[in-house]
């Protein structure tokens, strides 16, 4: 019974079974590949679903700050025209635009280090800005207080400009005044026609009794006219508005109103406010035709005086 026993168990395994353990072993084995396989679809998936949703945020990111960069170029330009209009200096400013503007013509697609760079670009932009800010509210306040004293310089030139019109006119008119005073006047005038005895007829008279006409004056008191020299001059109109003149005998032109005009006889003297007397005689050569003559007498463009007389 025993050997019987020993024969049975040192038999030897059969063909199918050999076959049943190999067959095992590979389904084993195919397994384990399938889920390693398994295993790294599954993490190859989560990475790429990783990088996807790292390259949307990236790209986002980026999105932002470059709408970040188009905003603050847009302020720079804004605060450029402001200080270029308050007067202050816009370099740094022109610089960080031109700076912005190349990022932004670059249109890469950027990775997290060159999003970081340009969040910190943005930083030191927005810091920029804010510093512009102040710079302008400095600028703003400087021209307000030029603009106050501009105005007040302007108001303060123009009363001085009132009161210097105010005085040029009361000079002006002081002037006038002083001109109007000053001027001289012939007083008591007195004509008379001289014949060649010497004798003197008072207006009217014939032709016949003149051999001469004699003009006689005085000078009025003037305590505000200067005392100087003066070209007096004696004009003798008809009643044709003709002037009496010969040139042979000391007659000549003078201005008058901006004309120039004959005078019949002149004299050159030194008024010394002594009412003192002058006397003109002219003759004529010819007979005087009867009629209403004018005697004028003049100085410095103006009339002294006036007196009429009458030939028969």
């Amino acid at each position: 019974m025993t050997e019987n026993k020993t024969n049975q168990d040192n038999t030897p395994a059969t063909p199918q079974k050999k076959s049943n353990k190999k067959t095992a072993i590979v389904v084993a084995i195919l397994a384990v590949i399938i889920i390693l396989q398994g295993v790294k679809i599954y993490l190859d998936h989560q990475e790429s679903v990783a990088r996807e949703t790292e390259l949307t945020d990236t790209e986002e990111e980026l999105a932002s700050t470059m709408q970040k960069l188009s905003d603050i170029k847009a302020e720079l330009e804004d605060k450029i025209a402001q200080i270029q209009e308050l007067g202050g200096n816009v370099d740094e400013l022109e610089k960080a635009k031109a700076d912005i503007e190349q990022e932004l013509a670059r249109q890469q697609r950027a990775n997290r280090s060159t999003i970081r760079n340009l969040s910190d670009k943005v930083g030191g932009y927005e810091e920029l800005l804010k510093q512009k800010d102040e710079e302008i509210a400095h600028l703003k306040s400087l021209n307000d207080e030029l603009l106050n004293e501009n105005t007040s310089l302007k108001t303060e030139k123009n009363q001085l400009s009132d009161s210097i019109n105010r005085i040029k006119e009361s000079s002006e008119k002081l002037a006038d005044k002083v001109a109007v005073a000053s001027q001289l006047k012939a007083e008591n005038i007195g004509i008379f026609a001289v014949n060649s005895r010497g004798k003197e007829r008072d207006s009217p008279f014939k032709s016949r009794h003149i051999d001469k006409l004699k003009v006689v004056f005085n000078i009025a008191e003037n305590k505000v006219a200067p005392i100087e020299g003066k070209d007096i001059i004696v004009r003798i109109v008809d009643e044709n508005g003709q002037v009496i003149f010969d040139v042979a005998k000391g007659s000549g032109t003078f201005m008058i109103d901006g004309k120039e005009v004959f005078y019949t006889a002149s004299q050159e003297i030194l008024f010394d406010n002594t009412k003192q007397q002058l006397t003109f005689e002219y003759q004529k050569g010819s007979e005087w035709e009867e009629g209403i003559y004018t005697m004028e007498v003049y100085t410095d463009e103006y009339k002294m005086g006036t007196k009429q007389f009458e030939v028969k």
